[in-house]
C-alpha cells in the first residue's frame, strides 16, 4: 500500500547541493526565506542549514488540503511577521503540485514589496497546475501519487517519516491511515 519513492540519504544531499546553489545565486543579496508551515517545516530547517550564507528564516502557515484532496482554496492561517519590502524572498515549501499555495504566496509576497521571489520546493509533483509558477529550486521530480513524510502527512500522520512514500493509487484516506499505523507502528502510538 506505501511504497518508498525518495530515501533520506538522497534528499540530504540534494538539499545540501541545493543550500550551496542558494548561496552562490544570492551571493551579496539579503535573502529572507520563508517556510510553508506545517508541511515545509523540516525542508525549511534542513535547507536553512545547507546555506553557507547569512540569511534570514520566518514563517506562515496557509492551508489548502483537506484530507488528500486539495480545497481549491488557499487560506491564510498565520502571517509571516517578519517585513519583506524590498527584500529577495525565497518561499519555501514541501510540495508543488496545483500552485495555487505557491501563486497565492507570491502574489502576497510581492504586494508587500519584496524585491524579488523565487520557490524552493522539496517535491515537483507530475500533476495539472491549475495556477503555474516557475520553481527555480525544485529537488525532486515526482509522479502524480499521494505521499507522506520529510514534512508531508495524511491526516496528520506521517510528516515525521524521513523518508518519503507513496500510496498506491485509488486507496482511500481511511485506508491509506490504516496503512500507515500497520506500516509505521510508532505513528499509531500517537493517533
Amino acid at each position: 500500500m506505501w511504497t518508498k519513492l525518495i530515501a533520506a540519504e538522497g534528499m540530504a544531499e540534494r538539499v545540501r547541493r541545493a543550500g550551496r546553489q542558494i548561496a552562490e545565486d544570492y551571493v551579496g543579496r539579503d535573502l529572507h526565506l520563508v517556510g510553508l508551515l506545517q508541511g515545509a517545516m523540516y525542508f525549511l530547517a534542513d535547507l536553512a542549514r545547507a546555506i553557507p550564507a547569512p540569511i534570514e528564516v520566518a514563517t506562515m502557515r496557509v492551508k489548502s488540503y483537506a484530507g488528500m484532496e486539495s480545497s481549491g482554496r488557499v487560506e491564510l492561517v498565520a502571517d509571516c511577521e517578519a517585513g519583506v519590502a524590498g527584500r529577495d524572498v525565497l518561499i519555501v515549501d514541501d510540495i508543488y503540485d496545483s500552485g495555487r499555495t505557491l501563486s497565492f504566496v507570491g502574489e502576497l509576497m510581492r504586494s508587500r514589496g519584496a524585491r524579488s521571489v523565487e520557490f524552493a520546493c522539496l517535491l515537483v509533483k507530475d500533476a495539472p497546475r491549475v495556477e503555474p509558477v516557475e520553481v527555480k529550486y525544485g529537488l525532486f521530480a515526482i509522479p502524480n501519487v499521494f505521499v507522506v513524510g520529510a514534512g508531508l502527512d495524511l491526516g496528520g500522520l506521517g510528516r515525521n517519516l524521513p523518508d518519503v512514500w507513496a500510496l498506491e493509487a485509488g486507496v482511500p484516506a481511511e485506508e491509506g491511515l490504516a496503512g500507515l499505523r500497520r506500516q509505521f507502528p510508532a505513528l499509531a502510538e500517537r493517533a
